[in-house]
């Protein structure tokens, strides 16, 4: 059986390889780490992955992104995989855009940029244990 995935979307390469260091510390080889840089990209991995039967745990998004917000994306996550643990990174949301995330897409957290490694490694175990990860 192939690894669980960790997804994460954000249009800046910089952030992108810092989550991947932090998460490949703190995760070692527990999970595969795909790092994409916009939403559109983030479904033709998760289509691919579907179709290997590999299971997607946390989708760990950007909210300001050209094209489609954070918010916007992971509401539509939602309705195809509702079962994946959705975080937010963010140094722009605007309340409301947060709110309805939390509301439409079942947001787990939203975390300010620059975030904390040490939080987003928290956040994404305490996500999976209260989410049955």
């Amino acid at each position: 059986m192939p690894k669980p995935v960790i997804l994460c979307v954000d249009d800046e390469t910089v952030v992108l390889n810092s989550l991947k260091i932090q998460l490949k510390n703190a995760f070692k080889d527990a999970y595969v780490y795909e790092m994409v840089q916009s939403p559109e990209e983030a479904w033709e991995v998760l289509n691919e992955l579907q179709a290997d039967n590999t299971d997607v745990l946390v989708i760990v998004s950007d909210w300001l992104m050209p094209g489609l917000k954070g918010d916007e994306f992971l509401i539509q996550i939602h309705q195809q995989f509702p079962r994946v643990l959705k975080i937010m990174l963010t140094g722009h949301a605007d309340g409301d855009a947060v709110e309805r995330a939390i509301c439409e897409a079942g947001l787990y957290r939203c975390l300010p940029k620059p975030w904390s490694g040490d939080e987003l490694v928290a956040t994404i175990k305490s996500g999976l244990k209260n989410h049955g990860g």
